[in-house]
C-alpha cells in the first residue's frame, strides 16, 4: 500500500510540483524523505514476506492423484522418504550447542568474566584461572552432545539404507528406503517394515488379504487385517500392473491414523472401474507385514506419512532444579553488583571508579561459582550410575543424565494402558446364560454339554418356521420354544465361535522356500502350530476359549470359516456379510450360512449399552452386566436372529445400494444394518479380563499416597479403558465415573462441561474426539475441571493428542509431568513430558529408546521415584546450597581484605590457589553430599508420604 501511495503522489510532472500549495509541497517532501529512508526496508520486508508465502505454499498439504508405477506424473513435488532424528547438522552443531549452554545466565556470566581478562586494565589473575573451568564444562558438554548426535545419525542411516524391491516395467530393482517416491510400486516381504504410506494393491495370499503389525504406530499388539484392491488383486500376473491405466486419488495427508478416504480408478476398461478406498486398504509406514508378501503404490512419503506427522520433534529437557538455580544465580549477581557498588562508594569514587567497579565485580565473582555446574553435572552422573546399578530394578537404563532430580518432583503421571498397565493378554472368565452362570471352575460342565449331541427339535423348529412361515411369525414363534440348558450352551458357544474377526494362522514347515513358492501342502495344520490373530485381544480370548471347551476354529478366509466339533466333525459356514466393530456402533456382526442345512443366521455381539435395546426383553442383562463390571471384567452381549432366504436377499440388495451411495454413505449403510437389529434373541453374556502387569495395583496406590495424580491415556476403546481403570484400582470401586459423551460442536461441549462441573469427586473418562473439541473451544475450563478429578482416563487418543494433554497440564498447572509408555505411539507423549519413562516390552523398544529412563516393568516406577528420585533431588539441592556457601566464604574474605587495605581492588589469592579452592581442594567434602541418605530405601517405599513434601 505505501508504494502505491508514493506512485500516486508522484504522478504529476515537475512543473505541477512547483505550482502546488506549500502544505502539499511539505507532504511531497516528507513522502520523498520516507521513500528514501524507509523504502528499502519496506522492499526487503515485502520480499521476505513473498519468500515466506512461497515456502508456505510449497509446504501446504494437498490431495493428490497418484498413477500406478509412474512417479514422473506427479504434479506436486513431494518430500524425500527419509527419516531424520538429528538435532543439528554439520554447520549448526557448534552454534547450537553453545547456544544451549550460554542461554543460562550462569554460563553467560562466566563467559563475560573470562573474556574481560583479555583487557589489561581489568586483568586480576592468570587467564587459566577463569578459562580452565569454563573450557572444561564446555568440552564435556560438546563431547557428550557429539556422541549422542553421532548415534542418532547412525540409527537414521540404518533405517534410510534398508533395501526394498521396486516393481518396474523391466522387472524388480532394489532401492533404498530414502529413494522411494510417490507413485512407486513397492514389494514388501513378510516381517519387513513398510517404508512409506501405501495403498494395498496385491498380495501373495489367496484370500486377497494380509495381516500387519501396528504396535509401533498405535500401540496395539494385535494384528490388523488389510484387504487388497479387488481390481488389481484379480490381475493374472504381477507385471499386469503396468499393462493397465489406473490411478489412486488420495486425500491430503493428515494426522488421523484410523481413517482414510480415497478412490481407485481404472480408465482403460469399459466402463471405467471405480472402487472406494478406506482404512482397510492402506498400509501405513512403520507397520510390519505379518503374513504373505504385499505390493502397494506409495501415496505419502517422508514428513507426510502418518507416523512422522504423529511424532513431535524432541526437545532439550531442562530440569526444574536447573531453572531454579538459574534464578538464584541472577539473585546472587544482584548481590554481587550491590557489594561492588558499596565498595566503590566507600572508596569515594576516586580515580577511574568505573574500572574499579568492574574489578570488584571480578574479585567477588566467586559469589557465583562456576564449579556449581561442574559439581551438579558430576552429581547427576553419579545418580544415573546408582540407578543403573540398583539390583532391585534390574535392566533400568538412564538415557538422559541431566534430569534425575525431576524424578523427585513429579505431580502428574500420565501412563499408557496397553502393555504398560496391562499385559495385553485377555483371559475368558465367565459365561452367563440368564439362569445359569459358568466361571473358571465350572468350564468342564460346558465341555460335557458339547460332548453330548444337542437335541435338534428346538433349533429345527425355529429353522423350519423361519423357512416356511412369514418373517414376523418366524420371529414370534422362536422364543416360545423352551430350550434346555444343553441346547442353550450349544447355541451360545457356536455363536461365540462364529461372530468375530479372528483368523487362524499356521506357520510353514521348515525348509520351505519363499512366500510365492509356498502351497497348502507346505502348511502344518496341526493344533500345536495354530495361532489366532485379530484386531482385538478379547476376540482372540473368546475363540481360544471355544477351542478349550471343544469347538475349534480351524480355517477362515474372507468368504468362509470352518469349525471342528468335539467329535472331530468339520462344520463349514459361508460368510455372507461382515459388519466390523466401530467406536460409534459399539458392536459387530456377521451373517453366515450353514453349508449342511442352508440356514442363514445373523449373529451380533457388542457392549451392553448398545445391545440392550436390540435384544428381546429380559430381566437379567442389566443386573449381570453391572456385577461383571464391578469385578473389572469387560462384558460382551451375544445375540442372534434367523433369516429366511427372502429376508437376506432383500437386505443384500438394500445394503449394496447403500454402499454405492456417494452422499451420506455411512449413515445409509448404518440404517440398512439397523433394519436387521430388531428383536434379536439374547444368547449369553461373556466376561473377559485383561491381565494386569505384576504389582500394578500396589504401585498405583503408592503413587497416589505420594501425592501423584495419575492419568491414563490410551488409544483403546472406551469400554476397555474403563474396565482397566477399575480393575487396576486407578478408579476405586466406590468412586463415580463420568463418561464424557461424544460432542462435535461448541454448544454441545459447553453443555457437557456444565454437566460435569456439577459432579464432585468423580473420575473422568473422555474420548479423543470429544477431547479435541474441548481443547479447541474450552481448553482452560477442561484443564481446570480435569485437574480436580482424582483420576482421568482419555481413550481413543492419537499420539499427537497424548502429547497435547501433557502440554496442557504443563501450561495450566506449572507442575512437573511424567509420561510412561512402551509403544511407538507413546514417543510423542514421552518426549513432551518433563520426564519420560519407557518400558521395554512386547511393543518393541521405540519408546524405551526415546525415553529419558528405560525400565523393564511398570512396578519399578515406585522405587525409581520414591527412592532414587527423592534422593537425587534432596542431594542436588543440598549440594547446590553448599557450593554457593563455599563461594560466599571466599568472597567474604576478599571483601574484608579490601576493606582493611583502603578498599583496594587487589585479589587476596592468586593463581592456582583460587582454582584449586573452587575445585579439587574442597571438592570431596562437598561432593560427598551425593552419597547422603536421610532415610533408608525401605522406609521411603513404606512411607510414600515422604515424597509428597518435595512437591510443595
Amino acid at each position: 500500500m505505501p508504494l502505491m501511495m508514493s506512485e500516486e503522489g508522484f504522478e504529476n510532472d515537475e512543473s505541477d510540483y512547483h505550482t502546488l500549495p506549500r502544505a502539499r509541497v511539505t507532504r511531497r517532501r516528507r513522502g520523498l524523505e520516507w521513500f528514501v529512508c524507509g523504502g528499502w526496508r519496506l522492499l526487503c520486508t515485502s520480499c521476505c514476506d513473498w519468500l515466506i508465502n512461497i515456502c508456505r505454499r510449497k509446504r501446504e498439504l494437498k490431495a493428490r492423484t497418484v498413477w500406478l508405477g509412474c512417479p514422473e506424473k506427479c504434479e506436486e513435488k513431494h518430500p524425500r522418504n527419509s527419516i531424520k532424528n538429528q538435532k543439528y547438522n554439520i554447520f549448526t552443531f557448534i552454534p547450537g550447542v553453545l547456544y544451549e549452554q550460554f542461554k543460562f545466565f550462569l554460563n553467560l556470566y562466566f563467559l563475560v568474566v573470562s573474556c574481560s581478562q583479555f583487557v589489561p586494565a581489568l586483568k586480576i589473575g592468570y587467564l587459566y584461572t577463569y578459562w580452565a573451568p569454563l573450557g572444561f564444562v564446555l568440552a564435556v558438554t560438546i563431547m557428550r552432545e557429539a556422541i549422542d548426535e553421532f548415534r542418532r545419525f547412525q540409527r537414521d542411516k540404518e533405517v534410510n539404507s534398508q533395501l526394498y524391491s521396486k516393481l518396474t516395467v523391466r522387472g524388480k530393482v532394489q532401492v533404498k528406503s530414502s529413494d522411494i517416491q510417490v507413485g512407486d510400486l513397492i514389494i514388501v516381504e513378510k516381517n519387513q517394515r513398510i517404508p512409506s504410506d501405501m495403498v494395498f494393491l496385491r498380495t501373495s495370499e489367496k484370500a486377497g488379504s494380509c495381516f500387519i503389525r501396528t504396535d509401533q504406530l498405535d500401540g496395539e499388539t494385535d494384528w490388523k487385517l488389510k484387504v487388497a484392491v479387488s481390481c488389481t488383486q484379480r490381475l493374472p500376473a504381477l507385471g499386469d500392473l503396468f499393462s493397465i491405466s489406473a490411478y489412486v486419488y488420495a486425500q491430503k495427508p493428515q494426522l488421523d491414523i484410523h481413517s482414510f478416504e480415497g478412490t481407485f480408478t481404472r480408465e482403460d476398461s469399459e466402463p471405467p472401474i471405480h472402487e472406494s478406498l478406506s482404512i482397510e486398504n492402506t498400509l501405513w509406514a512403520g507397520t510390519v507385514v505379518a503374513s504373505g508378501t504385499v505390493i502397494g503404490v506409495v501415496i505419502y512419503t517422508g514428513k507426510e506419512t502418518r507416523s512422522v506427522m504423529n511424532t513431535s520433534n524432541p526437545k532439550n529437557k531442562v530440569g526444574l532444579l536447573d531453572l531454579e538455580l538459574n534464578h538464584l544465580t541472577k539473585a546472587l549477581f544482584v548481590a554481587l553488583v550491590a557489594l561492588s557498588v558499596v565498595m566503590v562508594t566507600l572508596q569515594g569514587f576516586v580515580g577511574s571508579w568505573c574500572r574499579n567497579l568492574f574489578r570488584f565485580l571480578l574479585l567477588f565473582s566467586y559469589i557465583i561459582p562456576i564449579s556449581l555446574r561442574v559439581n551438579l553435572d558430576m552429581g547427576k552422573a553419579a545418580y544415573g550410575w546408582m540407578i543403573m546399578k540398583d539390583e532391585s530394578i534390574p535392566g533400568t537404563v538412564v538415557r538422559t543424565s541431566t534430569i534425575p532430580e525431576e524424578l523427585g518432583r513429579l505431580v502428574y503421571l500420565l501412563t499408557d494402558k496397553t502393555g504398560t498397565l496391562t499385559q495385553n493378554e485377555m483371559v475368558f472368565k465367565r459365561l452367563h446364560l440368564g439362569t445359569v452362570s459358568y466361571g473358571a471352575d465350572t468350564m468342564d460342565e460346558i465341555q460335557n454339554h458339547l460332548m453330548n449331541p444337542c437335541p435338534q427339535a428346538p433349533s429345527q423348529a425355529s429353522g423350519n418356521s423361519a423357512s416356511s412361515a412369514p418373517p414376523r411369525k418366524a420371529q414370534s414363534s422362536a422364543p416360545k420354544v423352551r430350550k434346555s440348558v444343553r441346547s442353550r450352551v450349544h447355541e451360545a458357544v457356536k455363536a461365540i465361535a462364529l461372530c468375530h474377526n479372528v483368523s487362524p494362522v499356521y506357520e510353514p514347515r521348515a525348509g520351505v522356500g519363499g512366500e510365492a513358492e509356498r502351497t497348502e501342502a507346505d502348511q502344518d495344520f496341526s493344533d500345536g502350530n495354530r495361532t489366532y490373530q485379530a484386531a482385538s485381544p478379547d476376540e482372540v480370548a473368546l475363540v481360544q476359549w471355544t477351542e478349550s471347551v471343544g469347538l475349534t476354529l480351524v480355517s477362515r478366509d474372507l468368504a468362509s470359516m470352518q469349525l471342528r466339533t468335539p467329535s472331530g466333525q468339520i462344520q463349514t459356514y459361508s460368510v455372507l456379510q461382515m459388519f466390523p466393530f466401530t467406536s460409534e456402533s459399539k458392536r459387530m456382526g456377521v451373517i453366515v450360512r450353514d453349508e449342511s442345512t442352508a440356514e442363514i443366521t445373523f449373529y451380533m455381539k457388542g457392549a451392553d449399552v448398545a445391545m440392550s435395546t436390540i435384544v428381546q426383553y429380559n430381566d437379567w442383562l442389566e443386573e449381570e452386566c453391572g456385577n461383571m463390571a464391578r469385578e473389572g471384567l469387560r462384558t460382551l452381549v451375544v445375540a442372534k436372529r434367523a433369516l429366511t432366504e427372502e429376508q437376506y436377499q432383500d437386505f443384500e440388495s438394500r445394503y449394496s445400494q447403500a454402499k454405492l451411495s456417494l452422499h451420506d454413505r455411512a449413515l445409509k449403510v448404518a440404517a440398512v444394518i439397523e433394519s436387521l437389529e430388531r428383536e434379536m434373541e439374547l444368547l449369553c453374556l461373556t466376561g473377559v479380563e485383561d491381565q494386569l502387569q505384576a504389582d500394578v495395583r500396589p504401585t498405583l496406590e503408592m503413587l497416589r499416597n505420594a501425592g501423584i495424580k495419575i492419568w491414563m491415556l490410551t488409544g483403546d476403546k472406551l469400554e476397555t479403558a474403563t474396565c482397566i481403570a477399575k480393575s487396576s484400582h486407578l478408579v476405586s470401586r466406590t468412586q463415580d465415573i463420568h463418561v464424557f459423551r461424544p460432542v462435535t460442536t461448541r454448544g454441545e461441549a459447553h453443555l457437557e462441561l456444565n454437566a460435569f462441573r456439577r459432579k464432585h469427586d468423580c473420575a473422568l473418562v473422555i474420548p479423543g474426539d470429544s477431547l479435541e473439541v474441548c481443547l479447541k473451544y474450552y481448553e482452560h475450563e477442561l484443564a481446570e475441571l480435569a485437574c480436580q478429578c482424582p483420576a482421568v482416563v482419555c481413550c481413543r487418543c492419537s499420539p499427537t493428542q497424548k502429547a497435547r494433554v501433557v502440554k496442557l497440564l504443563q501450561r495450566h498447572t506449572g507442575r512437573r509431568t511424567c509420561a510412561v509408555g512402551d509403544g511407538g505411539n507413546d514417543v510423542s507423549m514421552i518426549q513432551a513430558a518433563d520426564c519420560g519413562i519407557g518400558i521395554e516390552g512386547k511393543e518393541g523398544r521405540q519408546a524405551s529408546l526415546a525415553a529419558d529412563f528405560s525400565i523393564t516393568q511398570f512396578r519399578h516406577i515406585g522405587r525409581l521415584l520414591m527412592v532414587h528420585g527423592r534422593s537425587s533431588y534432596k542431594r542436588s539441592a543440598a549440594l547446590g546450597q553448599f557450593v554457593m556457601h563455599r563461594g560466599l566464604i571466599i568472597s567474604t574474605m576478599q571483601a574484608v581484605f579490601s576493606s582493611v587495605f583502603y578498599f583496594a581492588s587487589v585479589p587476596l589469592y592468586q593463581g592456582f590457589l583460587m582454582v584449586g579452592y573452587a575445585t579439587i581442594y574442597t571438592m570431596f567434602p562437598v561432593f560427598s553430599l551425593v552419597l547422603d541418605q536421610d532415610v533408608k530405601p525401605e522406609m521411603a517405599m513404606l512411607y510414600p508420604e515422604l515424597y509428597k513434601d518435595l512437591t510443595k
